[in-house]
């Protein structure tokens, strides 16, 4: 069966890689370790393949699974989604071009293009990208050639209207990460995005047992540029990687849906509790993006974020949970706690979207939630004795 004919995400999640083995029968399809592959003669590989960094079954597997998934004629995986990110922006940008970057952005991110890519003359102006007007006016005033958006955003929950950042974005190229939501919850290529990428190591492998990248889009021109840096520069994610983040993807949307009620569940009971200041999450009704989200969004997630009274009862929450790991990375069905003034945001620190020492976000994982919600209310007691 082809993919245009699978309809529900579920089988095109399940079904969309490829088949098993069709010599042995096998259901599952096989690792290809091989790194070099015969051919016919000089210049005409005769299986489609000729060595392992430029093209590889499993590699391609995966990549035709990621694609249907997101709605897109091409998708390419990476080592890791940095990985990802640096080839998709050194296929896009030239000395002196501007990227202009939601102000709320995942550390790494931040650190890439002002750390690295400033070296090469790269200008990087950050706005709130939930107002669609200010970002109307950025670009009117920077002629930006990449306007990079989060929704949501990691680690304040910020929601853009992706759509409407398409419609005033002139000519620049709109990509989206996507690595919160994932492609069961939200495809900004069909809301007018022109890339997405994601951090497969997180909620698309699902379990913090393997790290990868992708991007993903419509624009054959894109495609052909990044899959030649991908060639050039080798960051290409290795058969058994493909191969577990395949086998991750298949049990994506059960795992979601989980993901989702328990996050909803926490931040309901966070919201009403004292002893914290408040909680980010787009499902509250108090959230500034509340509307937005559930228009371009199946459900709400399952990351949020919450402030205590300082950065001394955050610190003291953080070291007394136990179900809920301090860890830096989402998305795995372990439930982890991250500090992300000091960790995966610390790049931020001493810059005008330098992240609050009180602030804490939660990847809330699969477990039974009354077991997480036990785990977080001895933590806030914990805190709150400080």
């Amino acid at each position: 069966m082809t993919s245009e004919h699978l309809q529900g995400f579920a089988t095109r999640a399940i079904h969309a890689a490829s088949p098993g083995n069709p010599v042995t029968g096998a259901v599952i399809p096989s690792i290809d370790l091989s790194v070099t592959f015969g051919i016919d003669a000089p210049g005409n590989p005769s299986g489609g393949y000729e060595y392992s960094r430029v093209g590889n079954p499993g590699r391609d597997a995966l990549q035709h699974q990621l694609a249907t998934l997101e709605g897109a004629s091409h998708a390419l995986t990476f080592a890791t989604g940095l990985a990802a990110e640096d080839a998709l922006l050194r296929s896009l940008l030239r000395p002196g071009d501007t990227v202009l970057l939601g102000d709320d952005v995942y550390g790494g991110t931040y650190r890439l293009l002002t750390g690295v890519f400033g070296r090469w003359e790269i200008n990087v102006v950050t706005v709130d990208t939930s107002d669609l007007g200010a970002v109307e006016r950025a670009v009117a005033e920077h002629s930006p050639s990449v306007i990079w958006l989060e929704t949501p955003s990691n680690p304040l929950m910020t929601i853009t209207d992706i759509a409407g950042v398409a419609s005033v974005s002139g000519d620049a190229v709109v990509v989206v990460d996507g690595t919160f939501a994932t492609p069961y919850l939200q495809r900004p290529l069909s809301l007018g995005a022109d890339v997405v990428v994601h951090s497969t190591t997180k909620y698309l492998g699902g379990h913090s047992d393997v790290m990868g990248g992708v991007v993903a889009t419509n624009h054959g021109h894109i495609a052909e540029a990044v899959a030649e840096h991908q060639s050039a520069a080798g960051a290409v994610l290795s058969p058994f990687e493909s191969w577990l983040t395949m086998r991750g993807i298949k049990t994506l949307a059960l795992r979601m849906e989980k993901h989702c009620d328990n996050a909803e569940a926490i931040a309901q009971a966070l919201d009403t509790d004292p002893r914290v200041k408040r909680v980010l999450f787009p499902g509250l009704s108090d959230h500034p993006g509340r509307e937005i989200a559930q228009a371009q969004m199946v459900r709400m997630g399952g990351m949020l974020s919450f402030e205590l009274a300082s950065a001394e009862h955050a610190h003291a929450f953080v070291t007394a949970t136990s179900l809920f790991t301090l860890a830096g990375s989402l998305g795995s069905v372990d439930s982890l706690v991250n500090h992300p003034a000091t960790m995966t945001h610390a790049a931020l620190e001493g810059t005008p979207n330098e992240i609050s020492s009180a602030l804490i976000r939660l990847s809330v994982g699969i477990e039974d939630v009354e077991d997480l919600l036990a785990d977080l209310n001895q933590a806030l007691d914990a805190a709150s004795s400080h």
